[in-house]
């Protein structure tokens, strides 16, 4: 796996799941709505830690800085 994204993006899905997270436990959302949710949140937290997002793939997109010679 080519990794396919850069810090920023990684960040931004570490706070959205986070903020996830937070609203999950106290009672903010739940039911059919906080179980997807929270599963979201962990498919971000995953792909933050190995910086490879699948979908990013099929597109040949990449928020990865450029490297120059």
């Amino acid at each position: 796996m080519k990794k396919n994204m850069g810090t920023a993006d990684r960040v931004i899905r570490l706070i959205i799941a986070a903020i996830i997270g937070v609203l999950y436990y106290t009672g903010t959302i739940s039911g059919t709505l906080g179980i997807v949710l929270l599963v979201l949140a962990g498919v971000f937290v995953l792909t933050s830690f190995i910086s490879f997002c699948p979908l990013y793939a099929p597109f040949g997109l990449s928020t990865c800085p450029s490297k120059k010679p």
